[in-house]
């Protein structure tokens, strides 16, 4: 599964895709009130891939145990400190609402947590890199 996620921002318009497969779809996050930038920051996404990652999983994983679920909630809580520093104390809780016995649901909630893919990454410190970085000046007689 090839994933690509693309904002453009600038002069009061923000705008959002994730691509997963080929397959684009719009995000609707707003700007920020100033408009440039956008109004939720990486911190708070990150931990909503973490909780959006854990619930999708979640029924995935029941779907293979023939466990239906009514309702999932994921709630994903952390620390970020000065600039530059990544997160700490990361910490989520789930509760689910399924048609199983309580040791059932909370085995597929146990064994979900060692599969979910963005927990996953960020466990095993994945390595992100810069692979261009292209500047263009808009001062006058500045040429890029």
């Amino acid at each position: 599964m090839k994933i690509s996620a693309k904002i453009e921002n600038g002069d009061g318009e923000h705008h959002v895709t994730v691509t997963t497969n080929g397959i684009t779809q719009t995000v609707e996050i707003p700007p920020k009130a100033s408009g440039m930038g956008s109004s939720v920051n990486g911190g708070e996404l990150l931990f909503l891939a973490l909780a959006t990652c854990y619930a999708n999983d979640l029924y995935r994983e029941a779907g293979k145990r023939g466990i239906t679920v009514h309702r999932v909630e994921v709630e994903v809580e952390g620390r970020f400190g000065a600039e530059g520093e990544g997160a700490s104390e990361v910490t989520y809780r789930a509760g689910v609402v399924a048609d199983a016995d309580e040791a059932e649901i909370e085995s597929l909630m146990r064994h979900t947590d060692t599969v979910a893919e963005i927990q996953n990454t960020l466990r095993g410190s994945t390595p992100v890199t810069l692979t261009m970085a292209q500047a263009v000046s808009r001062r006058p007689g500045v040429s890029a």
